[in-house]
């Protein structure tokens, strides 16, 4: 790699960026923001059209990208390398195991240079393939192309999928008759002429294969409604089933695993409920579980007369497993069948006719426990690595005793197996191939523990290739999210090798925020809590300085979406800890993004982030850390921010406008360099091989910061 420096004619000079202050009085408190304006005002009609964004934005982002790789251009052959060693990891004509569905085995699979996955059926009993759909022949041609579901009907006959080609995430639903056309035929199968806008992308089956339940969204891009089509008729004459047009609620449905039902799930960050549709009833209406309540969390399966509900309730902070009467399901009802336990967290349940299982987490790994039905007796599916992952696959049938399973490590590649679970027989179905060779045995995965400033200890997963000198040398990308209460698993990934190849230690610190140790680590990381996730990140970092496997200044940052929130408020506490800082569709305007009801996330995060409009505490705590409303004029590492033009979640303008400031703000430092995807949303890239050209630009970016790359500038 050709090392960048500054010493070097600079490429060409950051755009500039026109200020025009507005100002607003909230609390006492007056802000100023000298980059508002750079929110579209038609910004609803720019996600589902990006030719409306108006022209000096759209001017803006294009100098914005161009100077980007003008400064990037150095790197070009780095980021080759880098695609090339990646995309040789990839089993390019892969398939993934078939899953049983009456007659047929159902599978997707991709053909060697295709980007999206051709979706297939062989017939059980033996014959030849038939593809259903095929993605890459959808996807041709358009700029952005992401595959949402692709589901048969209960009868056979019918396919029904959606797709976004915009990455706005509004998906378009078509159908499709299987039995026309030849088995072995791509172009013969054919889609109705009924396409439904504007979903969310999921949709359940009626059980006489006459018709479906999807979600559709509103005005201000939020799902909002239930409706149910009928085949060959108008959508714009689809029923309306369900609605909840509380902008803080997020609608979503689901098939229960016994197909007796659809699953209406209503919830925000505090609370949830359940409603049933029966998939049997062409008329049905929706039944109420039990009803939303301040703190109580709630999700359910169905086996025959009986519901089985993972909740809080009782103050179950760690959840348990309850079931109740199909008939009476309230939680007046509800009985215990595997009670709490404080630090062992429950967070998957399936149901089986003769088992019930569960997923959960102790001490930050995940087990599969097994109970049979009759006898009341467990049994464990664990596994000896120090860190790993654990999930269930979902299955088509329900009178199964077949479980199936994934498992991987950060050193070790993703297998697919099938339990029987009578017999507790394990079959390996499926080990990821990686085409250019992986040795585990060359790399080392360890877990540690930082102490927090407050005295908590916080987990970090690492890996490293074997023989890499721990004496604070070595480089080291540091990731991290903390948000929702999701779990960032130590699981295996392809792309990672490219860099502990490279000397780089690869470590993800499991900060507050998620629930890595449990609810209260989530609890402990959102609202007024929520500096604890930007603490926890900095004492990650300090912990690996400390202990050798690293040095100040020799750390970069990652983080995307609320994880670009992580990284962007920790490099404003303590730039001098990273020689770099990747933000990727980075929620940094935190602020201004929570004062803004109108926006399509907004009103739900409250509950997660505060309303600083009505509660002047969550205003001040928040001002307190919102990266883009604490710059300051000090030096800054480099930084690469990274935005999709489409993004409902996290608005283009954002990252944007934490850009523009940085770089007025900085005493030194930099480069500060954002690329905006004018094609794509929150996601990025869809293609399999276009998203490696996107990470392969973070890591070129990485090890430039690291190597001397960017040494002085703005």
């Amino acid at each position: 790699m050709r090392k960048l420096r500054w010493s070097d004619p600079r490429p060409t000079a950051p755009p500039a960026v026109e200020k025009r202050r507005t100002q607003t009085t909230l609390h006492g408190v007056t802000l100023s923001d000298d980059y508002g304006w750079l929110k579209a005002a038609n910004w609803r009609e720019v996600l589902r059209d990006p030719a409306a964004l108006a022209g000096d934005i759209r001017a803006l982002i294009e100098a914005e990208n161009g100077y980007a790789r003008a400064m990037l251009a150095p790197l070009a052959e780095l980021r080759a390398a880098l695609v090339e060693e990646m995309r040789g990891r990839i089993k390019e004509d892969d398939s993934e195991v078939p899953r049983q569905d009456g007659p047929w085995l159902y599978y997707a699979r991709h053909d060697k240079g295709g980007q999206h996955p051709v979706f297939c059926r062989v017939k059980r009993c033996g014959g030849p393939e038939e593809v259903l759909l095929d993605g890459d022949a959808q996807g041709r041609g358009k700029s952005f192309f992401e595959m949402g579901a692709a589901c048969q009907s209960p009868d056979h006959a019918k396919l029904a999928w959606s797709a976004d080609e915009t990455g706005s995430e509004l998906y378009s639903i078509r159908i499709r008759d299987l039995n026309s056309g030849q088995p072995s035929e791509k172009s013969r199968l054919r889609d109705s002429a009924e396409v439904i806008a504007d979903t969310g992308g999921d949709l359940i089956w009626m059980t006489d294969s006459l018709g479906f339940y999807y979600v559709r969204t509103d005005e201000n891009h939020r799902p909002a409604e239930v409706f149910r089509h009928r085949i060959g008729g108008d959508p714009s004459a689809d029923a309306r089933v369900f609605e909840a047009h509380d902008p803080g609620l997020f609608i979503h449905i689901r098939r229960s695993q016994s197909a007796r039902f659809a699953i209406i799930n209503v919830d925000d960050h505090d609370s949830s409920e359940c409603h049933l549709l029966d998939l049997a009833d062409g008329n049905a209406t929706p039944r109420l579980v039990e009803p939303r309540a301040p703190g109580l969390r709630y999700d359910l399966e169905h086996r025959g007369d009986r519901l089985f509900i993972r909740t809080n309730a009782g103050g179950a902070e760690d959840f348990k497993i309850g079931s109740a009467p199909l008939a009476s399901p309230g939680r007046p009802f509800w009985i215990d069948e595997v009670p709490h336990r404080r630090g062992c967290m429950i967070i998957n349940v399936a149901v089986y006719p003769d088992y019930l299982l569960r997923i959960e987490r102790e001490a930050g790994l995940p087990r599969i426990m097994i109970r049979h039905f009759a006898s009341g007796e467990e049994h464990a599916i664990a596994f000896r690595e120090e860190a790993y992952s654990l999930g269930l696959e979902e299955r088509l049938e329900n009178e199964t005793e077949t479980l199936r399973f994934t498992y991987s490590s950060m050193t070790t590649p993703w297998e697919t197996y099938d339990y029987n679970l009578a017999t507790r027989e394990r079959v390996l179905r499926k080990r990821q191939i990686i085409p250019s060779g992986h040795d585990s045995s060359q790399y080392v995965a360890q877990r540690l523990f930082a102490v927090a400033a407050d005295g908590e200890q916080v987990p970090i997963s690492i890996l490293y290739r074997a023989g890499t000198r721990l004496d604070g040398s070595a480089p080291l990308l540091l990731y991290g999210y903390g948000a929702y209460g999701s779990h960032v698993p130590a699981s295996f990934s392809t792309n990672r090798l490219s860099l502990a190849d490279r000397g780089f230690i690869c470590a993800i610190a499991h900060v507050r925020g998620g629930t890595d140790k449990g609810w209260h680590w989530y609890t402990d990381g959102k609202l007024g809590k929520k500096p604890n996730t930007f603490g926890d990140f900095i004492s990650a970092a300090k912990h690996l300085v400390a202990t050798g496997y690293t040095g100040a200044g020799r750390i970069v940052a990652q983080g995307g979406s609320a994880g670009g929130m992580l990284v962007g408020a920790a490099v404003n506490l303590a730039p001098g800890l990273f020689a770099g800082v990747i933000a990727d569709v980075p929620f940094v305007d935190v602020l201004n993004t929570m004062l803004d009801a109108s926006l399509p996330l907004t009103p739900p995060e409250w509950l997660e982030w505060g309303n600083p409009i009505t509660d002047p505490a969550a205003f001040a705590v928040m001002r307190s850390y919102s990266p883009y409303d604490n710059v300051e004029a000090k030096p800054y590492p480099p930084i690469l921010a990274l935005g999709g033009l489409t993004d409902p979640r996290v608005t283009y303008w954002e990252p944007l406008k934490w850009v523009a400031k940085l770089r007025a703000m900085t005493t030194g430092g930099g480069p500060i360099l954002l690329l905006t995807n004018m094609g794509a949303g929150h996601g990025g890239a869809s293609g399999r091989f276009d998203h490696l050209e996107e990470v392969a630009l973070q890591y070129a970016f990485a090890l430039a910061c690291v190597e001397g790359g960017f040494e002085t500038g703005t």
